[in-house]
């Protein structure tokens, strides 16, 4: 396994929103964010892309924990409950299935209380290229 918390150091993004790199494991990921003010839509209430985001960051983490180059091809969240602000949300996500081209996951998203706010399911490519991981903010090879 690569050191998943130096790709979180330099995923400039999902830090500018406040979300959280918590922990990872081969094929698992776990984020979090407390949502604030700048997170509240326009009915007072936690931003969708806000709560996709910070699954699609789990999802990101945990598809290229096992050190080769992996993304998105396909992601769809359903969302449960409205959160409010103030609230810890914290998206998980583990890998369902793997095969040389292509990956599977499962992301929850539960507020503090551990109800569950959205679930998503996403597929990843896998590039074959190995994850780089290096210090400082050196980007990610492409796919």
């Amino acid at each position: 396994m690569i050191d998943v918390s130096a790709l979180a150091r330099r995923d400039a993004f999902t830090r500018g929103l406040g979300i959280e790199f918590v922990e990872a494991s081969l094929g698992r990921a776990v984020t979090r964010v407390t949502i604030e003010e700048r997170h509240l839509n326009f009915n007072g209430v936690c931003h969708g892309g806000l709560t996709f985001t910070l699954a699609d960051a789990a999802f990101g983490y945990a598809c290229n924990s096992q050190g080769v180059v992996s993304g998105s091809i396909d992601a769809h969240i359903v969302y449960s409950v409205a959160v409010r602000l103030g609230e810890m949300l914290t998206a998980t996500a583990t890998e369902i299935s793997r095969s040389s081209k292509a990956s599977n996951y499962r992301i929850d998203v539960v507020r503090g209380d551990g109800k569950l706010v959205a679930a998503m399911t996403g597929t990843a490519l896998i590039s074959g290229k190995p994850v780089v991981v290096q210090q400082g903010s050196a980007p990610l090879q492409r796919l």
